[in-house]
């Protein structure tokens, strides 16, 4: 993998919630706008947005599977500003809303036995 594009999907990682810009992927790699798209897209297959929107889908059903945050702040913590955008974008990317994360995503504690005699 190109050192540059490295460099960037690292940066896009541990600042996931920040906005991003074509000019900020840019100077991350010390390349012009338009060879950072073309390399970019060269080397991952797909545009620095779409691969910015598919790690914060995949971020977002994290948190909400393995914490206990809302899906108000599992949106905020990827980078999200928009309820409904987020929710279809959500839903497109994995099938389901955030909401169900909360009900299938989550380990649930089983049912006490109450017919287990001591």
């Amino acid at each position: 993998m190109d050192a540059r594009i490295a460099r960037t999907l690292a940066l896009i990682e541990a600042h996931l919630n920040e906005r991003w810009t074509v000019q900020r992927f840019a100077a991350s790699a010390g390349l012009s706008p338009s060879r950072f798209m073309h390399l970019f897209r060269h080397v991952m297959g797909m545009s620095p947005g779409q691969y910015l929107q598919e790690r914060r889908m995949v971020r977002a059903r994290a948190l909400l599977e393995r914490t206990f945050l809302s899906v108000g702040e599992a949106m905020t913590r990827v980078g999200c500003r928009d309820p409904s955008h987020f929710a279809r974008d959500f839903r497109r990317h994995h099938g389901f809303p955030p909401s169900a994360c909360r009900v299938f995503g989550r380990p649930r504690r089983a049912a006490p036995d109450y017919n287990v005699r001591p």
